[in-house]
């Protein structure tokens, strides 16, 4: 039995996802050419045994919040309140919870794009070696 205050993990990423506007690969395609920023929250491992989308910056997962809370110590020079950001994983899962942690820090245009880079692929879009 679940205690009290328990979700499940199919409950927390449906309460991340109802707060993101998740995009498609073209729509995703379309952004980046738009100026949002790609970031790819896949393990090394991942990204070199499926290439990586041209342009897109790899943050692992463990470093996100730190890399893009612009109140951070740690944040990338890009990090900003009104940065439009596309989180990526390998298959749409992680991504969404990712997104939604940047929202909780005031990233307010953070996203993911569904299904993730398997679905990019399976579009037929290019992914180059990391």
């Amino acid at each position: 039995m679940k205690p009290p205050g328990a979700r499940t993990i199919d409950e927390i990423l449906a309460e991340a996802r109802a707060r993101l506007d998740r995009l498609d690969p073209a729509a995703t395609l379309a952004a980046q050419r738009d100026g949002a920023v790609l970031v790819d929250i896949r393990p090394a491992a991942q990204r070199a045994a499926t290439g990586v989308i041209p342009g897109s910056i790899a943050v692992e997962r463990n470093y996100l919040e730190w890399r893009f809370d612009p109140a951070s110590d740690a944040r990338l020079p890009i990090a900003g309140y009104d940065l439009q950001v596309i989180v990526i994983c390998q298959e749409g899962y992680t991504s969404s919870l990712a997104a939604a942690a940047l929202h909780d820090l005031g990233v307010r245009r953070a996203t993911d794009l569904a299904d993730g880079i398997a679905a990019w692929r399976a579009a037929g879009l290019p992914t180059v070696a990391e």
